[in-house]
């Protein structure tokens, strides 16, 4: 009887294993038919069946660098050495490496911090010096974190995301920027400080038409927790090219917080259409001053920067409260969550030459200390927060960096709805892998040890505190392989007489 069971069983595996490959025969036939008679692939067409693993292998291609092949300090635009060092930080271990460095100092433009003889002791060490933007406002604000969330919208990101930065971000005492995308009860929850960004399409404060609505306006500025309000120019991933939201994450929520139709693909003007000129800026920023009662700057990725010779032109003849309270810096190497790839790749300078320039033209207009600078754009780790103090910066904002903290892998899915993470998606199924009670510690952490970082590299360049750092704490590598201090590579301009107030 047991052979004969025995004999049963095998029997019945032998039909399903013919069946199941009479099945999978059949379905390379179904392929081959459908590939040698399909047109719009030419490899499938010439290679039926196989040719689809070309597609495969290009998917899976990304993968297989990331993890297998890439060496530590070669990936883009972020590399393993760097998201090691934010997931580290963000989980509260201890950052010192063993043996020696990994990262290659010889290439041109790499910053070389000078130490000092002598040191600043710990006991000597004070702490980063409050900064104040807005004097001539209504409502000015105290800034004390001089490393803050830059803007990401709601919509880009996840409700968990936006909650685990907001309660992070008020842990760690820092602010956070809504991006173009509208201020959501999720911003607000947490307690933080935010900045609120006005975009070219002006959500949450727009009009149908798309102008701006100055009650919509007035009912943001009346929460205490928005202290600024940031007129988007335009940012470096995308300069003359306005937001991308795919219809798939226009959901109802999202749909009542920007004012726009559920379900539809939501694409930014290429420019405030009510800005034509500095002088438009100019009444712009003064009438949501105006309106709001708090500090209000501009954001832009600079290219051509006649322009901003115009500004501070305009600023003498018009008086210093009419000034931009601040000017948000972006680099051309920024991110987003979705682009032309030609803009993403060419378009708009970097922070390492735009940002001393536009220090530098502050300065000769006598605005340096008018205008707060805050640069952003592919700032993660304490050298590149650092570099941007000593060039010039008064605040520095970071949105990948937060992205990793918050447990992003660099997945690069950020405009398919299909985020690993949660981070960037609005399937319930992907955001249930994010936490915000657990993600909200590390997003803390990180912000903390960036900061602590920061102050360790100030202190061995013998200042009390990072925003003492100035041009002469660091060096750069040039292409011969020496390196020339950054204050003989941007000697300060002679400053022209002081502008006057108005009044």
């Amino acid at each position: 009887m047991m052979a004969d069971g025995i004999l049963n069983i095998l029997s019945t595996l032998t039909y399903i294993f013919i069946f199941t490959l009479g099945l999978g025969l059949a379905g390379v036939i179904i392929l081959f038919f459908v590939d040698i008679t399909q047109k719009q692939d030419a490899v499938r067409r010439n290679y039926p069946v196989i040719g689809r693993f070309r597609h495969l292998f290009s998917s899976l291609g990304e993968f297989f660098r990331q993890y297998f092949f890439a060496m530590d300090r070669e990936e883009m635009p972020f590399n393993r050495a760097e998201r090691e060092w934010v997931l580290r930080a963000a989980k509260g271990k201890g950052n010192t490496i063993a043996f020696g460095s990994t990262k290659n100092l010889d290439p041109a433009g790499t910053p070389i911090f000078v130490n000092c003889p002598f040191p600043t002791l710990e006991r000597d060490a004070a702490e980063t010096a409050t900064c104040v933007i807005g004097p001539n406002c209504e409502k000015p604000y105290e800034a004390h974190s001089l490393f803050n969330v830059s803007a990401m919208s709601f919509g880009a990101l996840s409700v968990p995301a936006v909650r685990a930065l907001s309660h992070g971000a008020k842990t760690a005492g820092c602010w956070m920027n809504t991006g173009e995308g509208g201020l959501s009860p999720y911003h607000l929850e947490g307690g933080c400080d935010i900045v609120f960004q006005i975009g070219t399409a002006k959500y949450g404060v727009r009009n149908e038409d798309g102008s701006l609505n100055d009650d919509k306006l007035k009912e943001i500025a009346d929460h205490e927790q928005v202290r600024m309000f940031e007129i988007k120019l335009s940012q470096g991933a995308k300069p003359g090219k306005g937001g991308i939201l795919p219809g798939e994450k226009v959901t109802d929520t999202i749909s009542k917080v920007r004012g726009i139709p559920a379900g539809q693909a939501s694409i930014s003007p290429n420019r405030h259409p009510e800005i034509n000129s500095v002088e438009d800026m100019l009444d712009f920023i003064n009438h949501v001053r105006n309106v709001t009662g708090k500090p209000t700057g501009i954001k832009a990725v600079v290219g051509a920067y006649g322009w901003l010779e115009q500004l501070c032109q305009e600023i003498h003849r018009r008086g210093i409260e009419s000034a931009p309270d601040f000017f948000t810096l972006d680099g051309g190497d920024g991110g987003t969550g979705a682009a032309p790839m030609p803009l993403m790749d060419n378009v708009g300078l970097q922070l390492d030459e735009s940002l001393p320039m536009l220090s530098d033209i502050f300065h000769k207009y006598g605005l340096r200390q008018r205008i707060r600078i805050i640069a952003a754009g592919k700032r993660v780790t304490p050298i590149d927060v650092a570099w941007a103090l000593c060039a010039g910066a008064d605040f520095v904002n970071s949105a990948r960096g937060f992205m990793f903290s918050l447990g992003c892998i660099q997945a690069m899915k950020c405009n398919k709805n299909t985020c690993p993470t949660g981070i960037t998606t609005h399937d319930p199924r992907l955001q249930r892998g994010l936490d915000p009670s657990d993600k909200k510690v590390k997003v803390a952490n990180y912000c903390k040890n960036l900061v602590h970082e920061v102050e360790v590299i100030a202190h061995s360049c013998g200042v009390d505190e990072p925003r003492q750092l100035g041009r002469k704490h660091v060096r750069i590598v040039q292409a011969d392989g020496k390196s020339v201090p950054l204050d003989e590579l941007y000697p300060r301009p002679e400053a022209i007489d002081p502008v006057s107030s108005s009044t």
